[in-house]
């Protein structure tokens, strides 16, 4: 019995000390306390919903332009008067809406590499760049590599001996190219590309300084009054000292989106001279002057005749290449050693020695055994 009684005392004990005057727990706000008599810890105040981001500003729905060409730009390609007009946009990005058809010169498609006239009406669709914050940065070695290519520079003309691996504009697969990494390190000056080196040939690469430079020399080029000179290194040896290369040339794109260049009597005109300077063993030492300046022109020339061009993995030979790698060849041997032309009165004449990467190979095919020069 007395165990009964203390514990009804104790029940009534605890009752008192939840009425008012006795001891209260601790209650969270708005709650009352946990069963069992446990105390429930004070939890701090919900925080107030986050504003909503305002939104950006509505850019304005790009639209249909007509742009009428301007004199000073009278025989510029398409391709580099729509990179003109449409700054920020990739040069994929050019190439397709050409070919897909929906720039328009005069009313009928166009080609990138077609030459426009003062005058020419040119239909621009509507192109929209998506936004990502700062633009993308030159690499600052690869800018510095090629500003130490510089070999001559004066008021009209950039001229630099440029690296193989180098391309001569970005492109597809390619955020800079020769042109891109030269404007990032001369932010203050208008460079444009005279004309175009693959990106894996070396040597000379002519920029401009002013448009009526840029317009001169091309058409010099067009007319055929610029003297282009390659150094080769081909198989074998070519049956003459002097060797004429008169084969029309033609793209073609297979089915996996390579760009191929084939002999094609429904092709272009191109005609390439072929001069043996040194013999090797299996191999000789050319200089390619060009007549003509057809996309891949002389390494496909050189294939047609039964000489490939030494590290060619596109038109080449396999197991001349490999034999080549052997004696130390890591890249294309082809290399631009002569630009010249004459604009009035005044005479321009660039050239780049051979790379130092490709002597290396002629001097371990020197050291092998030679079978002489011809004239």
């Amino acid at each position: 019995m007395k165990t009964r009684t203390s514990a009804r005392n104790r029940d009534r004990a605890s009752n008192r000390a939840g009425a008012p005057g006795g001891r209260r727990e601790r209650t969270a706000p708005g709650g009352g306390a946990r069963a069992g008599g446990t105390a429930v810890r004070d939890r701090a105040p919900p925080r107030p919903p986050k504003p909503a981001a305002p939104e950006p500003p509505a850019r304005p729905t790009p639209r249909v332009q007509t742009v009428v060409v301007p004199e000073d730009h009278d025989g510029q390609r398409l391709d580099n008067f729509l990179a003109g007009r449409l700054k920020g946009v990739p040069r994929s990005l050019v190439y397709r809406i050409c070919r897909t058809g929906e720039v328009r010169v005069n009313g009928g498609r166009a080609k990138p590499d077609q030459r426009l006239g003062a005058g020419d009406s040119v239909r621009i669709p509507p192109v929209r760049v998506a936004e990502k914050g700062d633009p993308p940065v030159a690499p600052a070695a690869q800018a510095t590599r090629v500003e130490a290519a510089v070999v001559h520079e004066d008021r009209d003309f950039l001229v630099i001996d440029k690296p193989a691996g180098v391309a001569s504009h970005g492109g597809s697969g390619v955020s800079f190219g020769a042109i891109e990494l030269l404007r990032a390190a001369r932010p203050r000056e208008t460079l444009e590309l005279a004309h175009r080196l693959d990106r894996d040939t070396s040597g000379i690469l002519v920029l401009t300084r002013r448009r009526s430079a840029l317009t001169a020399l091309q058409a010099a080029i067009r007319e055929g009054r610029v003297e282009k000179r390659y150094l080769a290194l081909v198989q074998g040896h070519l049956p003459q000292a002097r060797l004429v290369v008169d084969a029309p040339l033609r793209k073609a794109v297979l089915q996996g989106g390579e760009r191929m260049v084939r002999v094609d009597a429904d092709g272009k005109a191109s005609r390439s001279i072929f001069t043996e300077i040194e013999r090797y063993a299996d191999a000789s030492l050319v200089e390619v002057a060009l007549e003509t300046g057809r996309t891949h022109q002389i390494r496909v020339h050189a294939q047609h005749i039964g000489h490939p061009l030494a590290g060619d993995e596109k038109y080449g030979d396999r197991d001349f290449n490999k034999s080549m790698r052997e004696r130390g060849l890591k890249r294309l041997f082809l290399h631009a050693a002569r630009f010249e032309f004459e604009l009035g009165e005044r005479v321009f004449a660039f050239s780049a020695p051979l790379a130092p990467e490709l002597a290396e190979v002629t001097g371990t095919l020197q050291r092998a055994g030679t079978k002489g020069r011809r004239a």
